[in-house]
């Protein structure tokens, strides 16, 4: 609102000799700028729609011979004299687009491997091309070019005949092979699969810190740094977190990274990796967190055989059965093992790898399974808040997943009662320094829970057969790599 210059009016009154001043202002509702900002004004009501399709919109919504218009990235071009075929990389997958001189308004040196164009055409189809159609080109804009033309890899290629040294090196640039980017399409669909299985089991998603004061495992593999001239960690795990908020929402779960200080090299560890955490309340036993990770598993299997068909074909993944799935007592397996494969046993306490892959194909030839669960781990291997088995207490409610070989998950119950909990710290001989907020959760009652890790990047890994857990992580963090 806008005040214009002040007008004055003479009055006068017949009969008084007097004469009033009145100064009046003049309000008026908009200034020229509102006026001018009201004029060019827009708002903003939803997701805007795009002329250009995607492969599924072209699929399912346009019949051949219908004129159509699409974006992507020259993937390759293969020029046969006066027809070429330029491939387009799109998130769906790749699209064929056919040139055809004397047909298009432009010529084909006007577009380059690697540039990102606008495609006008026409739609047809091709039972011999990528998805079963082409569009003819009519007409091209380009909206990027690279500045180097030559790739650093050949990521047109069906296969990346390359090392993983060079392709992590060139990190973004080899996931823009179709293979390689589809592994990470099926992680998505890992993640998905967790979030929706759990939202649908009634958990409540959280955001827990990764800096703390102390770790939540214990031992010498803690990343330590300052903070504001205060020592602090990054976390190992959202372990405590997790079970101060099972006192409040009784069913919760986090996927997040976790830090790991290992001096390993190895081609199952990383020193940064995503855990899919999650912690339950209300438990009758730790068969209840298994069962749950049962539950995930099958959700997860549907939901990639139906939305992630194409991924899996692209892989030739063919999908583990999680119908069912063993369960066997640690001390049990060790000694069956051992027996069957004439397997010396060298640790009592623990699962060395040589055992892990012993005890996946034992599973798969006596049980038909992929997977199973080891349970009742050696107290002396599992942290302070595990609870012990009370028929024998020298192992605990706990348990370990296995994948072809592979442990994935590490789960079980934990102590709930706070007497119980400060006892087995102070049996181990710990502090309970920085850890006072934790165990204070406990001296206000908890209810009996459960919970579990699973290493996202190592079920990826074993689902799809890869060798080493650095070719199913985006960006891995080892020993030697801290870029890109």
């Amino acid at each position: 609102m806008r005040v214009v210059p002040r007008i004055t009016m003479m009055i006068s009154v017949p009969g008084y000799k007097y004469v009033f001043q009145a100064d009046f202002y003049v309000y008026n509702r908009y200034s020229s700028r509102e006026e001018k900002e009201e004029k060019n004004m827009e708002y903003l009501t939803g997701v805007k729609p795009k002329e250009t399709k995607e492969i599924s919109e072209l699929l399912e919504q346009t019949e051949a011979g219908t004129k159509v218009k699409v974006n992507g990235a020259v993937h390759t071009i293969r020029d046969m004299g006066t027809v070429a075929f330029v491939i387009l990389r799109k998130r769906e997958g790749l699209l064929q687009c056919v040139y055809e001189e004397g047909s298009a308004d432009f010529e084909l040196k006007d577009i380059k491997e690697a540039a990102t164009v606008e495609v006008e055409g026409v739609l047809e189809e091709n039972e011999k091309a990528p998805n079963g159609i082409e569009i003819r080109m009519e007409s091209v804009k380009v909206l990027s070019e690279p500045e180097d033309e030559m790739m650093p890899l050949a990521i047109s290629k069906w296969k990346l005949n390359t090392s993983l040294e060079a392709k992590l090196n060139y990190r973004s640039i080899s996931l823009r092979n179709i293979r390689e980017r589809a592994k990470f399409r099926i992680q998505e669909g890992l993640t998905r699969a967790f979030r929706d299985f759990l939202y649908s089991q009634e958990f409540t998603e959280i955001h827990t810190p990764k800096i703390g004061a102390k770790g939540a495992e214990g031992g010498a593999n803690i990343f330590k740094l300052e903070y504001f001239h205060r020592p602090a960690v990054l976390a190992q795990s959202p372990q405590f977190y997790k079970q101060m908020m099972v006192g409040v929402f009784d069913r919760v779960f986090e996927t997040a990274p976790v830090f790991r200080a290992e001096k390993h090299n190895t081609k199952r560890h990383l020193n940064e990796y995503t855990s899919l955490d999650f912690e339950m309340g209300y438990i009758d036993g730790f068969e209840d967190i298994m069962a749950m990770e049962t539950g995930f598993l099958q959700y997860a299997m549907e939901l990639l055989k139906k939305d992630y068909a194409r991924e899996l074909k692209v892989l030739d993944v063919e999908l583990p059965d999680v119908s069912q799935i063993p369960a066997v007592k640690f001390a049990d397996i060790k000694e069956i093992v051992a027996e069957k494969y004439n397997h010396k046993m060298r640790n009592p306490f623990d699962l060395e790898p040589e055992e892990e892959v012993l005890i996946g194909r034992y599973a798969k030839e006596e049980w038909g399974s992929d997977f199973v669960f080891v349970t009742h781990y050696p107290s002396k291997k599992r942290p302070f808040y595990a609870m012990d088995d009370p028929e024998d207490p020298r192992y605990t409610l706990s348990f370990d997943l296995l994948f072809r070989g592979l442990e994935i998950t590490t789960g079980g119950q934990r102590i709930h009662d706070y007497k119980m909990l400060t006892d087995k710290i102070a049996a181990r001989g710990m502090t309970e320094e920085g850890m006072e907020q934790y165990l204070a959760t406990f001296k206000h009652g908890m209810p009996p829970h459960g919970g579990l890790g699973i290493g996202l990047e190592r079920l990826t890994m074993q689902l799809l057969g890869e060798d080493n857990v650095r070719e199913t992580t985006l960006f891995p963090r080892d020993l030697s790599r801290l870029e890109p």
